[in-house]
């Protein structure tokens, strides 16, 4: 519902100046289920085609809304505790992600992409 509220708060301003950028980060769940994520892929896929509407909806109206799936494990501390064993290019670095984030938000108009995903070069997908 995060996402819901937050578009709604956000959006009105973003079409009456005629520009904006909402970008959405999810995960592969939100494009297939797998075993023992039941409970947790359902509703990254909600996430997903919420953000397809509002890009149908607001694209028009000038405000870019674009889904990011981010198919690796992120660079934090836990979750280097959680695999420690694991070599540095498994990872994913925040400031890749950001940098993904930022690209997104600022395509031209004539090439804005709803799905767009990033991962470490060794993630077997």
């Amino acid at each position: 519902m995060a996402l819901f509220h937050l578009a709604k708060l956000t959006a009105p301003a973003m079409v009456a100046a005629g520009e904006g950028a909402i970008i959405v980060t999810g995960n592969t769940s939100a494009q297939r289920g797998r075993a023992a994520f039941a409970g947790f892929a359902p509703t990254k896929a909600a996430q997903r085609i919420l953000a397809e509407s509002l890009a149908r909806d607001l694209g028009p109206k000038g405000v870019h809304v674009a889904y990011l799936v981010i198919d690796a494990a992120i660079d934090v501390p836990w979750q280097r505790q959680l695999q420690p064993d694991r070599p540095d290019d498994f990872f994913i670095s925040p400031k890749s992600i950001a940098s993904e984030v930022y690209h997104l938000a600022h395509q031209p108009r004539d090439a804005w992409s709803f799905l767009a995903e990033v991962r470490p070069f060794h993630e077997v997908w």
